[in-house]
Order: structure tokens, then C-alpha cells, then sequence
């Protein structure tokens, strides 16, 4: 049966993305939160078939670590999950997501329009100068912006993998970093069609001021990270 549910879930995942996003292309033409607006229809939409169809639901843990105003979110990536129900709990948040993402008829147009900031690790210091760009406007706006530092999604107990894009926005717009854990692969793993049904838990964990050196930052970002998120699984697999 949760084979059937996790196929009937894949299927319903593309029909509704195609839905929002061809039928909701007008609001390209308005301002950025209109765009905005509408991935957050479609992350609601689909949190209701993650926690009907696949009995996954979710607690979030240290909110009030999320200041407010600007901020950079640098969290764990174990699943597709953590791309969709943070539209939940952070108020409009930009992303930092692969360039790649950006040139998908529709779905990409959105990440392009709402404001969310394109990865090209092959377009040197032109492309550099347009990621910084979108960051530094989202960060005038007051938005959070989320990015995951290892760069793609980690299996399970992998060895961490943590990119220099992170340190860059760091130094370059001087805001505090807050370290995101969480336990998704648990029950949405990395490549897995079949889901599990369970809890994943998500926690924010105190901020790192601006301020350190490079290699004082990725430090310390890795071990909250890494800590927090090797906590939170071993209580998802307490709790099964």
C-alpha cells in the first residue's frame, strides 16, 4: 500500500506543478510576491498530499532563532521535502538554487520571477556578480534566504560535503547565519520513490553573527549543522 500512495504522490506532484504553474503564469507579469504567492499554493497543496497521502507530517523546532528581517538560512538537504514545506514557516524566503533550475519552462520562471538566486559555478566572476546582485536585493527586501551549503541532497550518514558558496554570502552581505537541521531522509530519502510515514523534524539552531573568518564560519556552520541534524535522526529512528 505505500508503494501505491508513494506512486499515486509522484504523479499528483507533477499534474499539480504543471497545474500552478501553467495555470497561475499570469502573475509573471505582476511583482515578485505575486510569484511568491502562488509557490506558496503550490507547497501548501502539496503538504496536503504529503500528510494524507504519505502520513508524513512535521514539527519545527527553534523558530525564534529566525531573526526577523534578512537572514541567511543554511540548512541540511536530504529530500525533495526541504524545497517545499519551508514555504510553510519562513515568510517569503529566496533560494539559492542551481542555474540550471532557473532555465525549466515555468516552474523556473517562478524561482526567476519571486526573487530567488541562480548557481553557476562555470560563469566566473560575471555570473558571481549576478548571484550577489539578487542576494543583496533580497536582502533589502527583509526576505530570508535559503541555501544548502553541501550544494545537493545527502543520503543518510553520508560524510558532509560543505561547498564555499555559503562562506561567500557571509562575508559578502554581512548578515547572520542561521544553521537549519533536520531529519527528512528519514522518510523521503534521497532517489527513494517509496516514502515512509512518520515525523520529520526541522530546527533552527542559534544564529552565527557576521563577523568570523572564513575557515572560523565553515566551521562552526558544520558542526551545528552536522550535530544537530545527526540528533534528529537518531530520534526519528528511536521513535519507528
Amino acid at each position: 500500500m505505500r508503494a501505491i500512495l508513494s506512486i499515486i504522490f509522484n504523479i499528483l506532484l507533477f499534474v499539480w506543478t504543471a497545474l500552478v504553474s501553467i495555470g497561475g503564469a499570469p502573475v509573471l507579469l505582476g511583482p515578485w510576491y505575486w510569484a511568491m504567492n502562488a509557490q506558496n499554493f503550490w507547497a501548501w497543496g502539496l503538504g496536503v498530499m504529503i500528510k494524507y497521502l504519505l502520513g508524513i507530517t512535521y514539527e519545527v523546532r527553534g523558530l525564534e532563532h529566525v531573526p526577523e528581517g534578512a537572514c541567511i538560512i543554511a540548512a541540511k538537504h536530504q529530500s525533495t521535502w526541504d524545497t517545499i514545506l519551508p514555504h510553510a514557516f519562513l515568510k517569503n524566503p529566496a533560494w539559492v538554487l542551481k542555474k540550471e533550475l532557473h532555465q525549466i519552462p515555468f516552474v523556473g520562471w517562478f524561482y526567476m520571477r519571486q526573487g530567488s538566486i541562480p548557481v553557476d559555478r562555470k560563469g566566473g566572476s560575471k555570473a558571481m556578480r549576478y548571484m550577489l546582485g539578487r542576494a543583496k536585493a533580497a536582502k533589502e527586501l527583509g526576505r530570508p534566504i535559503i541555501i544548502f551549503p553541501e550544494g545537493t541532497r545527502a543520503a543518510l550518514d553520508a560524510e558532509p560535503d560543505y561547498q564555499p558558496g555559503v562562506a561567500g554570502l557571509y562575508k559578502q552581505l554581512k548578515l547572520p547565519v542561521v544553521p537549519m537541521a533536520l531529519n527528512s531522509g528519514l522518510y523521503w530519502g534521497r532517489r527513494q520513490t517509496i516514502k515512509k510515514p512518520g515525523k520529520i523534524i526541522v530546527e533552527f539552531l542559534p544564529p552565527i553573527e557576521a563577523g568570523l573568518d572564513r575557515r572560523a564560519f565553515m566551521q562552526a556552520l558544520e558542526t551545528a549543522v552536522e550535530d544537530g541534524t545527526n540528533r534528529l535522526v537518531a530520534e526519528g529512528r528511536a521513535a519507528e
